[in-house]
Protein backbone atom coordinates (compact mmCIF):
# COMPACT_ATOMS: atom_id res chain seq x y z
CA UNK A 1 0.00 0.00 0.00
CA UNK A 2 2.78 2.00 0.47
CA UNK A 3 6.42 3.14 -0.80
CA UNK A 4 9.51 5.01 0.57
CA UNK A 5 7.79 8.31 -0.40
CA UNK A 6 4.94 7.81 1.72
CA UNK A 7 7.41 6.63 4.82
CA UNK A 8 5.72 4.90 7.40
CA UNK A 9 4.65 7.52 10.90
CA UNK A 10 6.23 4.86 12.46
CA UNK A 11 10.22 5.94 11.42
CA UNK A 12 12.89 6.97 14.05
CA UNK A 13 10.05 9.37 15.97
CA UNK A 14 7.65 6.56 16.85
CA UNK A 15 7.21 5.40 20.14
CA UNK A 16 8.42 2.04 21.49
CA UNK A 17 6.65 -0.79 21.98
CA UNK A 18 3.73 -1.26 24.39
CA UNK A 19 5.30 -3.46 27.14
CA UNK A 20 3.49 -6.59 27.44
CA UNK A 21 1.56 -7.88 24.98
CA UNK A 22 3.73 -6.79 22.18
CA UNK A 23 6.54 -9.21 23.37
CA UNK A 24 4.15 -12.24 23.90
CA UNK A 25 2.73 -14.31 21.00
CA UNK A 26 -0.68 -14.63 20.09
CA UNK A 27 -1.27 -18.08 22.12
CA UNK A 28 -0.30 -16.08 25.16
CA UNK A 29 -2.08 -12.68 24.68
CA UNK A 30 -5.06 -14.23 23.74
CA UNK A 31 -5.82 -15.68 26.88
CA UNK A 32 -7.45 -12.12 27.55
CA UNK A 33 -10.65 -12.20 26.47
CA UNK A 34 -10.94 -8.14 25.81
CA UNK A 35 -7.25 -8.36 24.07
CA UNK A 36 -8.84 -11.39 21.79
CA UNK A 37 -12.06 -9.01 20.72
CA UNK A 38 -10.04 -5.83 19.75
CA UNK A 39 -7.55 -7.90 17.79
CA UNK A 40 -10.67 -9.86 16.00
CA UNK A 41 -12.15 -6.35 15.10
CA UNK A 42 -8.48 -5.44 13.85
CA UNK A 43 -8.55 -8.13 11.38
CA UNK A 44 -11.97 -7.72 10.73
CA UNK A 45 -11.72 -3.95 9.85
CA UNK A 46 -8.20 -4.80 7.78
CA UNK A 47 -9.84 -7.41 6.10
CA UNK A 48 -12.78 -5.44 4.59
CA UNK A 49 -10.62 -2.35 3.69
CA UNK A 50 -8.67 -4.77 1.58
CA UNK A 51 -11.47 -6.37 -0.26
CA UNK A 52 -13.08 -3.17 -0.51
CA UNK A 53 -9.45 -1.48 -2.07
CA UNK A 54 -9.50 -4.78 -4.52
CA UNK A 55 -12.95 -3.78 -5.85
CA UNK A 56 -11.97 -0.33 -6.15
CA UNK A 57 -9.06 -0.95 -8.11
CA UNK A 58 -10.75 -3.21 -10.33
CA UNK A 59 -13.38 -0.61 -10.91
CA UNK A 60 -10.71 2.43 -11.08
CA UNK A 61 -8.67 -0.25 -14.02
CA UNK A 62 -12.01 0.93 -16.02
CA UNK A 63 -10.77 4.20 -16.19
CA UNK A 64 -7.25 3.54 -17.27
CA UNK A 65 -6.42 5.41 -20.67
CA UNK A 66 -4.01 2.59 -21.84
CA UNK A 67 -4.05 -1.38 -21.67
CA UNK A 68 -0.51 -0.93 -20.01
CA UNK A 69 -2.12 0.91 -17.30
CA UNK A 70 -5.31 -1.33 -16.85
CA UNK A 71 -3.43 -4.51 -16.09
CA UNK A 72 -1.14 -2.68 -14.03
CA UNK A 73 -4.05 -1.91 -11.55
CA UNK A 74 -5.45 -5.30 -12.22
CA UNK A 75 -2.21 -6.70 -10.97
CA UNK A 76 -2.55 -4.51 -8.03
CA UNK A 77 -5.84 -5.26 -7.59
CA UNK A 78 -4.69 -8.96 -7.51
CA UNK A 79 -2.34 -7.80 -4.65
CA UNK A 80 -5.14 -6.29 -2.36
CA UNK A 81 -7.35 -9.46 -2.69
CA UNK A 82 -4.19 -11.78 -1.66
CA UNK A 83 -4.22 -9.46 1.67
CA UNK A 84 -7.79 -10.57 1.85
CA UNK A 85 -7.02 -13.81 1.67
CA UNK A 86 -3.98 -13.69 4.48
CA UNK A 87 -6.62 -12.05 6.78
CA UNK A 88 -9.93 -13.96 6.50
CA UNK A 89 -6.90 -17.06 6.72
CA UNK A 90 -6.07 -15.73 9.76
CA UNK A 91 -9.89 -15.42 11.31
CA UNK A 92 -10.69 -18.88 10.73
CA UNK A 93 -7.78 -20.20 12.16
CA UNK A 94 -8.69 -18.70 15.26
CA UNK A 95 -12.02 -19.53 15.17
CA UNK A 96 -13.94 -16.70 14.23
CA UNK A 97 -15.92 -16.38 10.76
CA UNK A 98 -14.59 -14.04 8.70
CA UNK A 99 -17.64 -12.12 7.61
CA UNK A 100 -19.21 -11.45 11.04
CA UNK A 101 -15.84 -10.22 11.94
CA UNK A 102 -16.26 -7.87 8.91
CA UNK A 103 -19.47 -7.25 8.97
CA UNK A 104 -19.68 -4.37 11.63
CA UNK A 105 -16.91 -2.01 9.57
CA UNK A 106 -18.69 -3.02 6.16
CA UNK A 107 -21.14 0.25 6.01
CA UNK A 108 -18.24 2.83 7.49
CA UNK A 109 -15.75 1.86 4.59
CA UNK A 110 -18.49 1.65 2.17
CA UNK A 111 -19.28 5.29 3.52
CA UNK A 112 -16.51 6.40 2.51
CA UNK A 113 -15.70 5.04 -1.16
CA UNK A 114 -18.81 6.66 -1.22
CA UNK A 115 -18.11 10.25 -0.29
CA UNK A 116 -14.32 9.99 -1.68
CA UNK A 117 -15.42 8.38 -5.52
CA UNK A 118 -12.80 9.82 -7.92
CA UNK A 119 -14.35 11.48 -10.86
CA UNK A 120 -11.41 10.73 -13.09
CA UNK A 121 -8.32 8.83 -13.56
CA UNK A 122 -5.78 10.94 -11.58
CA UNK A 123 -8.01 11.49 -8.95
CA UNK A 124 -8.74 7.66 -8.48
CA UNK A 125 -4.81 7.25 -8.31
CA UNK A 126 -4.21 10.00 -5.85
CA UNK A 127 -7.00 8.31 -3.95
CA UNK A 128 -5.16 5.07 -3.69
CA UNK A 129 -1.78 6.77 -2.93
CA UNK A 130 -2.83 8.97 0.02
CA UNK A 131 -6.19 7.78 1.31
CA UNK A 132 -4.88 3.67 1.30
CA UNK A 133 -1.39 5.50 2.96
CA UNK A 134 -2.90 7.29 5.96
CA UNK A 135 -5.07 4.24 6.65
CA UNK A 136 -2.01 1.82 6.23
CA UNK A 137 -0.43 4.90 8.79
CA UNK A 138 -2.40 4.30 10.98
CA UNK A 139 -2.83 0.54 10.92
CA UNK A 140 0.98 0.31 11.39
CA UNK A 141 0.75 2.95 14.36
CA UNK A 142 -1.92 0.42 16.21
CA UNK A 143 0.34 -2.43 15.16
CA UNK A 144 2.59 -1.61 18.09
CA UNK A 145 0.18 -2.62 20.73
CA UNK A 146 -0.14 -6.22 18.93
CA UNK A 147 0.95 -9.20 20.31
CA UNK A 148 4.04 -10.82 18.27
CA UNK A 149 2.14 -12.77 15.67
CA UNK A 150 -0.64 -10.35 15.23
CA UNK A 151 1.98 -7.63 14.61
CA UNK A 152 3.81 -9.67 11.41
CA UNK A 153 0.66 -10.36 10.00
CA UNK A 154 -0.90 -6.86 10.12
CA UNK A 155 2.35 -5.32 9.16
CA UNK A 156 2.62 -7.93 6.03
CA UNK A 157 -0.91 -6.65 4.53
CA UNK A 158 0.26 -3.85 4.42
CA UNK A 159 3.22 -3.89 2.56
CA UNK A 160 3.51 -1.84 -0.90
CA UNK A 161 1.34 -3.10 -3.86
CA UNK A 162 3.13 -1.00 -6.33
CA UNK A 163 1.04 1.32 -6.51
CA UNK A 164 2.81 3.63 -4.97
CA UNK A 165 5.41 4.54 -7.29
CA UNK A 166 2.98 3.71 -10.05
CA UNK A 167 0.98 7.12 -8.76
CA UNK A 168 3.63 8.79 -8.28
CA UNK A 169 4.63 8.92 -11.85
CA UNK A 170 1.13 9.29 -13.48
CA UNK A 171 0.32 11.93 -11.46
CA UNK A 172 3.81 13.67 -11.50
CA UNK A 173 3.73 13.59 -15.38
CA UNK A 174 -0.02 14.91 -15.88
CA UNK A 175 1.18 17.92 -13.88
CA UNK A 176 4.27 18.43 -15.95
CA UNK A 177 1.69 18.26 -19.22
CA UNK A 178 -0.73 20.38 -17.89
CA UNK A 179 0.72 22.19 -14.52
CA UNK A 180 -3.66 23.40 -13.80
CA UNK A 181 -4.63 20.18 -12.87
CA UNK A 182 -1.95 20.09 -9.58
CA UNK A 183 -4.26 22.67 -7.26
CA UNK A 184 -7.42 20.76 -8.39
CA UNK A 185 -5.83 17.41 -7.27
CA UNK A 186 -3.81 19.05 -3.97
CA UNK A 187 -7.40 19.94 -3.22
CA UNK A 188 -8.28 16.55 -3.26
CA UNK A 189 -5.55 14.94 -1.58
CA UNK A 190 -6.38 17.38 1.53
CA UNK A 191 -10.03 16.50 1.31
CA UNK A 192 -9.38 12.80 1.38
CA UNK A 193 -6.73 13.17 4.21
CA UNK A 194 -9.57 14.62 6.37
CA UNK A 195 -12.25 11.78 4.84
CA UNK A 196 -9.18 9.23 5.71
CA UNK A 197 -8.25 10.46 9.44
CA UNK A 198 -12.37 10.91 10.17
CA UNK A 199 -12.64 7.18 9.34
CA UNK A 200 -9.65 5.97 11.30
CA UNK A 201 -10.70 8.01 14.30
CA UNK A 202 -14.23 5.68 13.96
CA UNK A 203 -13.19 2.64 13.44
CA UNK A 204 -11.63 3.14 16.95
CA UNK A 205 -14.51 4.89 18.76
CA UNK A 206 -17.25 2.62 17.18
CA UNK A 207 -15.67 -0.57 18.72
CA UNK A 208 -14.52 -0.96 22.71
CA UNK A 209 -11.98 -3.39 22.55
CA UNK A 210 -9.91 -1.78 19.95
CA UNK A 211 -10.82 1.84 21.67
CA UNK A 212 -9.44 -0.21 25.59
CA UNK A 213 -6.11 -1.55 23.33
CA UNK A 214 -5.35 1.69 22.16
CA UNK A 215 -6.11 4.02 24.66
CA UNK A 216 -6.21 2.25 28.22
CA UNK A 217 -4.62 -0.69 27.52
CA UNK A 218 -5.88 -4.47 27.96
CA UNK A 219 -5.98 -5.94 31.86
CA UNK A 220 -3.06 -3.97 32.57
CA UNK A 221 -0.51 -5.66 30.11
CA UNK A 222 -0.16 -3.04 27.61
CA UNK A 223 0.38 0.79 28.14
CA UNK A 224 -2.04 2.13 24.73
CA UNK A 225 -1.20 5.82 24.04
CA UNK A 226 -1.98 8.10 26.34
CA UNK A 227 -4.13 11.52 25.03
CA UNK A 228 -0.47 12.88 24.38
CA UNK A 229 0.57 10.16 22.34
CA UNK A 230 -2.41 10.10 20.55
CA UNK A 231 -1.52 13.76 19.43
CA UNK A 232 1.87 12.82 18.66
CA UNK A 233 0.58 9.61 16.39
CA UNK A 234 -1.74 12.00 14.33
CA UNK A 235 0.95 14.52 14.05
CA UNK A 236 3.49 11.80 12.06
CA UNK A 237 0.87 10.62 10.06
CA UNK A 238 0.10 14.44 8.74
CA UNK A 239 4.38 14.65 8.29
CA UNK A 240 4.09 11.54 6.26
CA UNK A 241 0.98 12.78 4.30
CA UNK A 242 2.83 16.16 3.70
CA UNK A 243 5.87 13.80 2.25
CA UNK A 244 3.83 11.62 -0.26
CA UNK A 245 1.61 15.36 -1.43
CA UNK A 246 5.89 16.57 -2.21
CA UNK A 247 6.78 12.78 -3.93
CA UNK A 248 3.04 13.53 -5.96
CA UNK A 249 4.66 17.20 -6.34
CA UNK A 250 1.23 18.46 -4.74
CA UNK A 251 1.41 21.29 -2.29
CA UNK A 252 0.38 19.77 1.03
Amino acid sequence: MSTVENASPADDSAPAEAAGIASQDWATASASPQYRAAVVDLLGALAYGELAAFERLAEDAKLAPTLEDKAELAAMASAEFHHFERLRDRLTAIEVEPTAAMQPFAKGVDDFHRQTAPSDWLEGLVKAYVGDSIASDFYREVASHLDTDTRGLVLGVLDDTGHGNFAVEKVRAAIEADPRCGGRLALWARRLMGEALSQAQRVVAERDALSTMLVGGVDGMAAGFDLAAVGEMFTRITKAHTKRMAALGLAA
